[in-house]
């Protein structure tokens, strides 16, 4: 099985996304609590350049944080364990906004391993991918699990997710 899901069609950027490395990705939220919350009618994408943004001016003002008072504000082992065990994804808005859907484009094709899944382009754009589950990429059933961004499909998401085609 291989682990890249395409992002293509109307687009004007096609993208290859490695879900290998989204762990590493800021960006990346716990699943187990994803939905539990009450999210902001602040966008992803927003709410992210305004992180952005803060640590930015932070950095001009304040310096970059020294390896070792960084490593003393974030216990290694406790990230190490989170990582390890825990069940992440990831916006799936910010991978749409980067390969810049074209203006005709309404829907979204999921390509699945169990046949062909269509949505709205608004509905893909606030949905997540899951990559992770109890600290493992998801090999059995994956590369990615698409979920609604309401999570009404929480309990059986749309998996084995190989190709995301914007029609």
């Amino acid at each position: 099985m291989e682990f890249i899901v395409a992002l293509n069609g109307k687009v004007n950027y096609p993208l290859t996304l490695d879900p290998g490395v989204w762990i590493f990705d800021d960006r990346k939220e716990n699943l187990n609590t994803l939905f539990d919350e009450q999210k902001d009618k602040e966008s992803e994408q927003e709410k992210y350049l305004k992180d952005v943004s803060a640590h930015w001016d932070r950095e001009l003002k304040e310096g970059a944080v020294p390896p070792a008072e960084k490593d003393k504000q974030t216990p290694k082992k406790t990230l190490k364990e989170t990582l390890l065990t825990g069940s992440f994804a990831i916006s799936l808005s910010y991978f749409i906004y980067n390969a810049q859907p074209q203006p005709e484009a309404k829907k979204v094709r999921f390509e699945t391993g169990d046949g062909n899944v269509e949505i709205t382009l608004k509905e893909a754009q606030d949905g997540y991918l899951a990559f992770s589950e109890n600290g493992k990429p998801l090999k059995e059933d994956g590369p990615v699990h698409f979920y609604f961004g309401d999570g009404s499909n929480k309990e059986n998401p749309i998996k084995r997710v190989t190709a995301i085609t914007v029609i």
